[in-house]
């Protein structure tokens, strides 16, 4: 008999600097509420949702970025209600922050995710390895993409879990413009994939019209799921955040690299598909045999180099 999994991808519309992680607490909450209603019993929200894209902008006062966009502890006071209504409801999440933590006596910082079981306990930890941007100062551009100022390249690799009857795996917005991390987790079994994401409309370092971010944003979700036979969850946070935006289209893509279902506004909205997580068994015994067919040998140059080098022809 076929397993099947409704899952849902609950969208943000935007949070601004203003507001308060109680008010965006009180948003999720809402939603799981809605995505309860539609049956699901998993719910991947954004990557930091509990706060604006705050690496759009060069702070200096480290204290006050610590204290404004920063968890020292999840669940904290005042994001404890949404735990409380998963666990109410008896509903999985992913959810996606901006974590603290003091290590060996010094301060380290991280774009997180968390998987939460149906009674509220964390499951699993996943800290983003891909991260996008810039660590210096560009005050000449329009916004600015601080990710490498703010957050240390993750340092808890690329992870699985028994979760809710399946294999399921995390990352975070950029990492999925890289296959190497779709196959880790593929090479563990996964077969859901959750994934927030905060993506500006706008290319910052170079001209690209924002029909061709989606584009390639919709492309990449396909090929990862396809190529690996996996379910694949993205959830945006989007719209106009103090001004700057970010795109929506979330989507939930089958192993079959086809979109199930996929967001239409540019605000909070609830997606949500029953999704047959056993779809994938005959590409996963077929076309995608990792151990039939894969041959690593001659895949070393992939961990051994890292920038692109021109290699000689041959003689």
């Amino acid at each position: 008999m076929a397993r099947h999994l409704k899952i849902a991808a609950a969208q943000l519309g935007p949070l601004h600097r203003a507001d308060t992680r109680a008010s965006a607490t009180k948003r999720l909450v809402g939603l799981i509420r809605e995505a309860h209603a539609m049956g699901a019993k998993f719910v991947v929200f954004p990557e930091l949702a509990f706060t604006t894209f705050f690496p759009r902008w060069w702070m200096e006062d480290a204290a006050d970025v610590d204290r404004r966009f920063f968890e020292k502890t999840m669940p904290s006071a005042e994001t404890q209600p949404l735990f409380d209504e998963a666990k109410k409801l008896g509903i999985g999440f992913c959810v996606g922050y901006a974590e603290l933590i003091e290590e060996h006596g010094r301060t380290r910082h991280f774009n997180t995710s968390i998987l939460v079981g149906p009674d509220g306990a964390i499951v699993g930890k996943y800290r983003k390895i891909h991260l996008p941007g810039h660590a210096e100062h560009k005050p000449q551009a329009a916004f600015q993409h601080l990710e490498k100022k703010y957050f240390e390249v993750g340092d808890l690799g690329f992870r699985v879990w028994n979760y809710l009857g399946t294999i399921t795996g995390m990352l975070i917005c950029n990492d999925r413009r890289w296959p190497e991390a779709f196959r880790v987790l593929a090479l563990q079994g996964a077969e859901i994939v959750a994934l927030g994401f905060n993506t500006p409309t706008e290319n910052l370092h170079y001209p690209e019209p924002p029909a061709l971010r989606v584009h390639h944003h919709l492309i990449m979700a396909q090929a990862m799921a396809f190529q690996n036979a996996t379910w694949l969850v993205e959830t945006a946070k989007c719209g106009y955040e103090d001004g700057f935006r970010m795109f929506g289209h979330s989507v939930i893509v089958a192993p079959s690299g086809e979109i199930a279902v996929k967001s239409q506004t540019e605000e909070d909205e609830v997606i949500c598909f029953n999704c047959d997580i056993d779809l994938a068994a005959n590409l996963k015994q077929t076309m995608f045999n990792f151990a039939a067919h894969r041959r690593p040998e001659h895949y070393r140059m992939i961990v051994d180099r890292v920038g692109a080098e021109v290699t000689p022809a041959n003689k």
